[in-house]
């Protein structure tokens, strides 16, 4: 007769040959959630010596730079367009501030 690997499992627990370990594992444990800064983000329009293209400049950002350039990243891959940062703003090509403001708002900052 087959033993199901529970009832294994269980007569080995029940026997105390296998350590107990109730740690849960990384990835169970939940993610944290990233601070959230209070003063709101500016989501503006720009022309101005970029030879008539438009810009998307988002400012006020208030953190690292590292987490200036993932918000920048998160912000291109949704919006399927090129940008970039500097000076603690983000540049995102194109006329987006609509889908820019929803996407920051749904992430959990305050723009404007």
């Amino acid at each position: 007769m087959a033993t199901d690997w529970k009832d294994a499992l269980g007569a080995l627990l029940s026997s105390g040959d296998i350590p107990v370990d109730n740690t849960p594992e990384p990835e169970e444990r939940a993610p944290e959630t990233p601070k959230k800064q209070k003063a709101p983000l500016t989501v503006s329009i720009d022309r101005k010596g970029r030879k008539g293209k438009t810009a998307t400049i988002i400012e006020g950002f208030l953190g690292t730079d590292e987490e200036l350039e993932e918000l920048a990243r998160t912000l291109k891959q949704k919006l399927g367009t090129g940008g970039s940062t500097r000076d603690g703003e983000i540049l995102i090509q194109g006329e987006r501030r609509k889908e820019t403001v929803d996407l920051l708002t749904a992430m959990g900052y305050k723009a404007k």
